[in-house]
């Protein structure tokens, strides 16, 4: 999965299960010692970069080792004082002031101060020598101009905007960064004048050298094998975190991951929809329990095509084969993509019932989410209306059957996903055998997870992809996803700095009209009037189709009945507290 820029954790209809609370439990009955065995999680593929700027993928380790000013409580939706011990927002609502919190400390022993925040501001994200997409959530209004972000005094930091900003508060939930490990690479630059921060820290870093400010700090990390991770002795939050030591275990398989979960080597594991009876009948039997709700997970999971008409510069090779670019490119064909899929069998099939259509881009839990009721396109299966509108868009069939475009090329295309993750696995599956009721050829080719990563942000030299991003209360947050100048703009993606530049690449009216949409939204206060203008952006992504949606599962992870403090939601998982969550002696 893509990135998410807020704290938040990943992660049936019979009852909601929750842990014992924290308040109900006795310090003295848990292990505190350096002997405590870890909590032991894992996860599909090795990190990508322990370099919180430079991330862009799931997993990473920062919901471990980083924290921000504020964060988002995600059982209540409210915002809540992290590093920061305060604060105070003008009456104009553009400036906010920022108290820290006192005798703050990074993981090496060194203070965290005001400098850090204004560090961490304005010489990495809003530094245009490093590529992150977290400017792009930081743009304010039509100008696209930063916050400035000024030092008071040594307790107190300033945020100030020229134009109204909504998510203006949440946007100080990123996480902040130490001056003194990084500054020096940020300031020096290599021979092709881009700063050596952008090779700082990556997963060839010596894990006592990366310097953090959460619960947990890296120990050691084992290409293949595990992050393995311990708990930071100058966190602000003293004596917590209470468990000591986590390790995450590189599991590529998600069966084997059902395997080691129930002979107890791992402590939690998400729960897909095809395990979710073998777990239910192992629950009391293995002291577990299936935490979930009755609301598929937040974000998305969907289709879309490669809409790139550029070249590259270097070579002036096309980004896709321009045959296969005007099919993609035609609306009635994607829409045709859409009515072939069914979700429904998708739903019965994959998803074994635990699982619900998404029809939006905005997550369900968000107020700003549009449903069907309300004016919102939908989709439903129906193959005979696909092949309507493509024989409409100029398609005609041979003799076998097999689509042919009306220059007489057969449309045939590749789609990818991420090799592991057997759900993906088996929607493209479905997808195949679906579009080939319409006489479409598909190559289906699961890549690992990297290589997903390297076609989507470097070589562009993908067709069709099977993929999911984040979501949660706040739109504004995918908004690199929509801007047609955003880092994650998968299906028309621009180029970066020091990228080979491309030539020739079109943004269309719906297109442009989107980003304006996002743009407007992050500038409205009137919370009505905000809904209209992300209304109006869910009516514009089921109508072109930039992406087609698929289906979502219902949210559900099982969790060691040894973890105790588990405050199970949706929107953060079961590890969102890390920090007070205790293992049972």
């Amino acid at each position: 999965m893509i990135k998410k820029y807020w704290k938040q954790g990943v992660a049936i209809a019979l009852t909601v299960l929750v842990g014992i609370s924290l308040s109900s439990c006795n310090p003295a009955q848990f292990k505190t010692s350096a002997a405590q065995t870890p909590l032991v999680l894992s996860i599909l593929s090795d990190p990508k970069t322990f370099n919180y700027a430079l991330s862009e993928e799931s997993p990473n380790i920062f919901g471990y080792t980083y924290e921000g000013l504020v964060t988002e409580n995600p059982l209540t939706g409210e915002v809540e004082p992290v590093l920061a011990e305060s604060w105070e927002i003008s009456k104009n609502g553009l400036q906010i002031i920022f108290t820290l919190k006192e005798n703050l400390r990074w993981s090496d022993g060194q203070p965290l101060t005001v400098d850090d925040v204004v560090f961490t501001y304005n010489d990495i994200y809003f530094n245009e020598k490093i590529p992150s997409s977290t400017a792009d959530v930081l743009r304010i209004g039509e100008s696209r101009a930063f916050p400035t972000v000024r030092k008071l005094d040594d307790r107190r930091v300033e945020f100030t905007i020229v134009e109204p900003f909504a998510p203006f508060l949440r946007a100080a939930g990123l996480a902040i960064l130490p001056a003194h490990a990084l500054r020096e690479s940020v300031e020096t630059l290599d021979r092709e004048g881009n700063p050596v921060f952008l090779s700082t820290w990556g997963i060839n870093t010596p894990p006592e050298e990366i310097v953090v400010n959460g619960p947990y700090k890296l120990a050691t990390y084992r290409p293949s094998e595990r992050v393995f991770f311990e708990k930071n002795p100058y966190y602000w939050r003293n004596p917590q975190p209470y468990i000591e030591r986590i390790s995450w275990e590189v599991v590529e398989s998600q069966d084997t991951g059902v395997v080691q979960f129930l002979s107890g080597i791992l402590d939690s594991i998400s729960v897909r929809p095809e395990d979710f009876s073998l777990l239910k009948k192992q629950e009391e039997r293995n002291n577990f329990k299936i935490l979930y709700e009755l609301e598929p997970a937040p974000g998305i999971t969907f289709m879309t095509f490669n809409l790139n008409k550029g070249r590259l510069e270097d070579s002036n090779r096309p980004v896709v084969d321009p045959i296969k670019s005007r099919w993609f490119n035609s609306l009635k064909f994607r829409q045709a993509i859409a009515y072939a899929t069914d979700r429904e069998t998708m739903i019965e099939n994959t998803f074994q019932g635990l699982g619900r259509p998404i029809n939006s881009h905005i997550s369900v839990q968000s107020p700003y989410y549009l449903t069907p009721e309300e004016g919102l396109k939908v989709y439903d299966y129906n193959a005979e209306k696909a092949r309507q509108l493509l024989q409409e868009d100029g398609f005609t069939y041979n003799n076998q059957g097999q689509l042919l475009d009306s220059k007489g090329n057969r449309v045939r295309f590749t789609l990818i996903t991420n090799a592991g993750n057997k759900i993906r696995e088996a929607m493209g599956a479905q997808i195949k055998q679906n579009l080939s009721q319409i006489g479409i050829q598909v190559d289906f080719q699961p890549l690992a997870w990297n290589a997903v990563i390297t076609k989507l942000s470097d070589s562009l030299d993908w067709e069709a992809l099977i993929i999911g991003f984040g979501g949660g209360t706040e739109p504004h947050w995918s908004s690199n996803l929509w801007l047609p100048d955003g880092r994650l703009h998968m299906f028309n993606q621009p180029r970066q700095v020091g990228q080979t530049p491309l030539v020739g690449r079109e943004v269309s009216d719906w297109e442009r009209r989107l980003g304006n949409l996002y743009i407007q939204a992050s500038q409205e206060i009137d919370e009505a009037k905000r809904k209209e203008l992300y209304a109006e952006t869910q009516r514009i992504t089921q109508e072109y189709l930039p992406v087609i949606q698929l289906v979502n599962q219902l949210s559900m992870t099982a969790v060691r009945n040894r973890v105790k403090g588990v405050e199970y939601s949706s929107l953060g998982g079961a590890f969102w507290n890390i920090y007070e969550l205790q293992l049972e002696e």
